[in-house]
């Protein structure tokens, strides 16, 4: 049952996109609050949302499968991290009005055009980076094969290979969700199709660079997802801590996938952890 939660979590993006009033009221009062900006790259463009007030480090902030920027709650996190840090988050490629970009659209190529996003922010700033679910794997490459750039890490219920291994059935009828309601061009539709190949690249990584790490997994409980699942769950986000002298492991029982809308203040609160720990 446990490779189900893929298709579980996709349906979920899927009905949080689908409520389009209430999503594109959400980016006209995300984009109130920060500065939108067109990125170029050489095939295909990237829609950027930032906020650069010249402090020491830069948040940035990955969304999950199916998920654009607008998926970070705007007054309850991003209005107040806003006001304290440099913060900087985006569309990926096939979201919001992002181009299409090359395929295919797994972790290596995703967390490559991360790079890129980031290098046209940070300056000689090092990032923290929040991944939500899969933003999770890429934010982990990015931070493996970027260590001298990376101060800290927060993984937001991060997908993991240890938990997520979807099957080749599982894998088309999560790609055939998103494709039958939004195209084949829709990021969550072509990152969906390489969800095996994901699981399999990851579990080729070496461990995280040694720097403050902290996950907050959700333990709540349903009828798809009981005690045992959970505990599964929990421990394949222990993993992330492999290694590491500075590995906070939090969890809620009062959110479900998406912490960030259901408990903003613990985002905002391990956020703050994080930057303290830091020079």
């Amino acid at each position: 049952m446990k490779h189900m939660n893929y298709l579980l979590i996709a349906m979920t993006s899927c009905f949080l996109i689908a409520s389009c009033k209430k999503n594109e009221a959400r980016k006209k009062n995300v984009e109130s609050f920060l500065s939108q900006k067109d990125l170029s790259l050489p095939s295909h463009k990237l829609s950027t949302y930032s906020r650069i007030l010249n402090s020491k480090y830069l948040l940035v902030f990955e969304a999950g499968l199916g998920d654009d920027h607008s998926v970070w709650p705007e007054n309850e996190l991003i209005k107040v991290i806003r006001d304290q840090s440099d913060l900087l988050t985006y569309d990926r490629a096939g979201y919001g009005t992002s181009g299409l970009g090359p395929g295919p659209r797994n972790i290596a190529t995703l967390s490559a055009e991360l790079e890129k996003v980031i290098d046209a922010f940070s300056g000689q700033k090092k990032v923290i980076l929040i991944g939500h679910s899969i933003g999770g794997m890429i934010i982990r490459d990015y931070a493996i094969k970027h260590p001298s750039k990376t101060a800290a890490l927060l993984f937001i219920d991060p997908s993991h290979e240890h938990y997520n291994q979807p099957s080749g059935e599982e894998e088309d009828r999560i790609y055939n969700i998103f494709n039958n309601s939004y195209g084949a061009g829709f990021g969550g539709t072509r990152e969906a199709r390489v969800l095996i190949e994901d699981s399999r690249y990851m579990s080729t990584l070496a461990t995280l660079p040694n720097i403050p790490v902290t996950v907050i997994s959700s333990m709540k409980t349903d009828q798809e997802h009981p005690a045992a699942d959970r505990k599964k769950w929990f421990e394949a986000h222990e993993f992330l801590g492999t290694g590491l002298n500075d590995f906070m492991h939090i969890s809620t029982v009062n959110s479900g996938h998406y912490i960030m809308k259901e408990e903003p203040d613990l985002i905002i609160r391990n956020i703050n952890s994080l930057l303290a720990k830091l020079p």
